[in-house]
This record gives C-alpha cells, structure tokens and sequence, in this order.
C-alpha cells in the first residue's frame, strides 16, 4: 500500500485497515496507560487542589516523579537516557498524564515538547550528549522562550538581540519573553534572539542556575484564569553570555526551529484533552445518576441525554482523530528511517509531512475539550459553579489550549494555506479533482437508488461528497483570488472548518468500522450511533461554512449552481434520526456509569 501523504486526505479515500486505534495497543502500551493511570488516580486526582492553590512546588515535585518512572523520556532515544519509544507510545503517555490537572499536562507538554525536542531534533552530538540525558531523566527541567510582549502568532518579529563578543566565543543576549511555562523551576532554556538585522531568529541553548544568574531575571508568577500550578513568567536577559557552540542547527535557523516544534506541540495538545475528557464525562454522567430531581435521576431526561452523547461523541472523535494521525507520524518516521535517515531527520520529516493534520487536531480536540467541561458545568449545574467539583477548575484549565500552540484562528489559517503550499509545488494534485467537481456540476445527477446495506456505505458516499464539496470551494476561491487568496481571512477560515469537519468525520467512520471488524455491530452500538452522529453534525457544517463561502465571492448563475452542487453533497438518502442516535450514545453511559469506550 501506498503511504497517505499529508493533506491527501481531502483527495483520496482511506480505508479502515489503513489506520490505527487504540483498542490495537500493543500489551507495552497497554502496560505504560495502566502505570500512568494509576500514578494520575494516587498522587494527582486527590491532589487536585494543591494545583488550585498555586503549588508550583507540587508540580515540579509530581514531575521529578514522572521522571522517575522514564515518563520525561518517552520518546527520548536509549543512548541518551530514554525509553525509545514510537511516537504511538510518546501520544499515549501524554494523553494519560493529561488527565487530572492542566498545571501537570502545561508543566510536562512544555518540558517534555517544546523543552526537549528542539535539542533532540536539532542538536549537535556534542548538545545531545550533555542535555538530554538530564531533561529526560528530570534531573533537569526544559522551558521555551519564544513569546516576547510585541511578538505572539508572529514569532519571527522578535526584538530580543544576540550580539557576538570580540573574541567571537560567546554571544550576549538581551530581551525579554513572556509567558514562558515552567520558568520557575527550569535549568535549561531554548531562547530564540535575533542577531544584527538577520531575516530570521536564531535558537540558543541557554543553562539557568538561579545561583549564578548570568543576567536572567525571573518576573512573578503570572495571575492566570487557569492552569494555576503551572509556572508561568516573564523572563528578562540582560548580557547573557551563552557560548557560541550553543547555538542550536546555525544562524537564521531558529524560525523554523519553532516552526516544526510547534508542530509535534500540536498533536500532543491534542492528546492532552483526551483523558480529562473521558474523566470529565464520566464525573458528569455519575452526578446526573445520582441527582434526584423531580422524582427522577436527571440522568433520565431528554436534556441531559443530549449532552451526555455530544460530549462523548466529540472525545470518541478526538481519539479517533489523534491517534490515527499518530500512526501516520509513526509510519512516516520508521519508512524513513529504513531508508537511511538518521533519528532526527525521520522524527522531522515525519512530523512536518503531517503537519496541516497536527493543526486540525489541534483545533478539534482544544474545542472539544472546552464543550465537555462547559456542558459538565451544566449538568451539575450550581454545584458546577462551585470550588468543590471538578468542572470549575477543568473548565478554566481548557481555556488555554484553544491559545497555545498556535492560536486556533492561526491554525485554522495554517491547514488551508499548507494545504495550498503543497498543491502549488506540485506535492498534491488538488486542481484535477477540483476541475472534476467542476464539470460533474454540469452534469445530470443520477437518479438511482444505490445499495447501502453494507455498514457506513451511505456514510462513507456521504464523505467522499463533502470533500467534492470542499474542493469546490476551495478551487473557486483558489480560481477567484489566486495568491490574494490569504488576505481573504474569513473565507479561509470557512475552508478550514470544511477540512477539519471532514478528516474527524472520516476518522471517527474508520475507527468505528475497524473496531467492528475486530469485534461486532451489537457490541458497537454506541459507537457506531456516535460516528454517525458526529457525521451529521459535520454535514450540517459543511453546509453552513461552504454557504458563507459561496456566498463571498459568486452570484447569479454561477452562485446557483455551486449551492446547488452543495445540496447534492449534503444530501442524505437515508436521513438518520439523529435524536435516537443521541439516545442510544447517552444510555450506553449512563448504563455504564462512565465514559466507556
């Protein structure tokens, strides 16, 4: 078979055994998750409130603890202090340890991403001799200082200034950054400075010993809506000699150093809501068990149903998506790495191939996440509201997920202009599809009742015609606009939220008809209900964004015949009876007691 290349999604049909899900983790994964779990279930669960009440020394306790257990180094390679593990295995732990506490999953996101990876992807085997062994043991701890007051979702326009000594050993840096996670107890910082009017930054590995500061300075710890136990501050660099061997893969590098790093950021992200979701769910529907209200469990109403399937249905798709476009990373990676390329060219390469798929992860799982906690909220109801449950907190720990990594509305940006990229040098044929569409407008539909006995025929006819849908979209704005196409901001944000709705919808369809195979349509049910529901809820999307889409930019004819084509799209033959199917997802977990899939 032919490996998927990234954003081929939208032109080329997968099937189900081309993809990985979690019910294939192998009996090492299966014993990592256990471990993981029952650490976040002993020390972090109980705890929770440590994290509420601002201990940063809690959480950089809770992660020497994870060092301990070789969870810093994961996907650390062997000869320098990791486990070695795949990229499948590195999603998994981040996931699990996620679970409990956004202070942790922000504290071990940012050391074990953003803190480690640029070394390990990008050092010199002299850099990776002397810092990973320590990052991945926790002897130390990494932070990542990119953001400065002037310069967010444009990380290249930083003033922070690098300027090489006389004797041309050391560089001084000088500048300032913000919102740098786990500043508070990191010995190792990754600084992105500017030397003289370079075009691009330039990363450096800078050591902080709090003992002899070197011209660091810390500001306080920020005040923050969540994330409260994480350390965030300001970070000030006043004449910071940092040796010119230092400097991490050369000079003018380190845009694209933060570039990719965001990347592997952006499908960990999306790992890290899983577990709290499951976690969030399972609180919610215990409460609306036990809560009696007019003589009944709440759990038993209409209303509550509904939120109960929505949020289940939306962490289901999440795990589908995530791990799915793990495997691809992963399979990507040991491809190359059987062709010759060293550990670091294959873990970026295979990282950045994937890159449009990290970003619509990213954005899915961080709103997802944020819908499970606000509805959790809801379903408690004044106790919601209260200290004393668990929505509250999760509910402001969520928050940051849909900023960091990329602002949502920057990714949303990204995939389709990625997308693009890759179509205008020629690494995917988006314009031959795109001109079929076309022409099949022309045409006269067909009139024939197919056969859909088969499970998810309808729904998999159904996915092939939303991406005819995108591609119509895309290719009238791409024929409308040509290279203005980025000015048109609200526009590709429409084109965005086609590709995100389609490539969840076909992975939640894949994972549900793998596990199927693997085991029955009754045992399925409920998964089968929510990846039919999820497709509705796409559907339903995909008409509203490519609407507006249209909208912007035909009219008369040409206007009629695209909405036209969108209703052929859009069009069910069977409509599902979406209702039951909620009904079916809540009572399965309400019978259970739990998030149970």
């Amino acid at each position: 078979m032919e490996a998927i290349k990234g954003g081929e999604f939208v032109v080329k049909e997968s099937k189900c055994d081309d993809i990985f899900i979690t019910e294939e983790f192998t009996e090492e994964q299966q014993m990592m998750k256990e471990s993981v779990i029952e650490f976040i279930d002993r020390e972090i669960w109980p705890n929770k409130d440590r994290f509420e009440n601002k201990d940063y020394a809690f959480t950089e306790e809770s992660m020497r603890k994870l060092g301990e257990m070789g969870l810093l180094g994961i996907s650390v390679p062997e000869e320098y202090g990791g486990l070695g593990m795949g990229f499948v295995s590195t999603m998994l732990v981040c996931d699990y340890v996620s679970a409990a506490s956004g202070s942790l999953a922000t504290a071990y996101g940012a050391h074990t991403g953003i803190g480690t990876m640029p070394i390990l992807l990008y050092g010199t085997e002299e850099q990776k001799q002397k810092y990973i062994p320590k990052l991945a043991t926790g002897e130390w701890f990494g932070a990542y200082c990119l953001t400065e007051p002037g310069a967010g979702s444009d990380a290249n326009s930083g003033k922070t200034k690098a300027v090489l000594s006389e004797d041309g050993k050391s560089y001084k840096i000088t500048g300032q950054k913000m919102w740098i996670s786990n500043a508070g107890f990191c010995n190792l910082m990754i600084v992105f400075a500017r030397i003289e009017d370079d075009k691009n930054i330039t990363a450096f590995i800078v050591e902080y010993d709090k003992n002899n500061p070197n011209g660091i300075t810390l500001g306080e710890e920020e005040k923050k809506l969540g994330i409260n136990a994480s350390s965030t501050r300001q970070v000030f660099f006043n004449d910071t000699v940092v040796p010119v061997e230092n400097m991490l893969s050369g000079r003018g590098k380190g845009f694209k150093i933060a570039l990719n790093s965001l990347n592997v950021g952006r499908i960990k992200l999306a790992a890290a809501g899983l577990d709290a979701s499951r976690r969030l769910i399972t609180e919610s529907v215990k409460y609306a068990n036990e809560r009696i209200q007019f003589k009944t469990p709440i759990a038993n109403f209409g209303a509550i149903k509904y939120k109960l399937a929505e949020m289940a249905t939306k962490t289901y798709s999440n795990d589908a998506t995530s791990y799915r476009i793990a495997k691809d990373i992963q399979n990507k990676i040991d491809a190359l790495k059987a062709e010759g390329k060293s550990h670091q060219e294959a873990e970026l390469k295979g990282v950045e191939e994937f890159a449009i798929e990290c970003a619509i992860a990213k954005v899915y799982a961080s709103e997802s996440v944020q819908y499970v906690s606000d509805e959790g909220i809801q379903i408690f109801g004044g106790m919601g509201f209260s200290k004393d449950t668990p929505m509250e907190s999760a509910w402001r720990d969520a928050r940051i997920a849909r900023i960091y990594e990329g602002t949502n509305e920057i990714n949303r940006l990204l995939t389709v202009g990625m997308l693009l990229k890759k179509a205008f040098k020629g690494e995917i044929d988006l314009m031959t599809p795109a001109v079929e569409v076309g022409k099949s407008l022309m045409g006269i539909p067909s009139f024939d009742t197919p056969d859909y006995s088969e499970l998810f025929s309808e729904e998999k006819e159904l996915i092939k015609n939303l991406k005819k849908a995108f591609l119509m979209v895309a290719g009238k704005a791409v024929e409308t606009f040509g290279v203005e196409l980025e000015k048109q901001q609200q526009l590709v944000m429409n084109a965005a939220e086609l590709m995100i709705d389609i490539y969840v919808a076909e992975s939640t369809i894949l994972k549900t008809e793998k596990l199927v195979k693997r085991t029955s349509e009754s045992e399925c049910e409920a998964q089968i209900a929510m990846a039919k529901l999820n497709l509705f809820n796409a559907t339903e999307s995909v008409i509203r964004n490519a609407k507006e889409a249209i909208f912007s930019f035909a009219e008369g004819d040409e206007q009629r015949m695209m909405l036209m084509g969108l209703k052929r799209f859009t069009k069910y033959t069977n409509n599902p009876n979406v209702i039951e199917l909620r009904r079916t997802i809540a009572d399965k977990v309400i019978a259970e007691n739990k998030y149970c899939f």
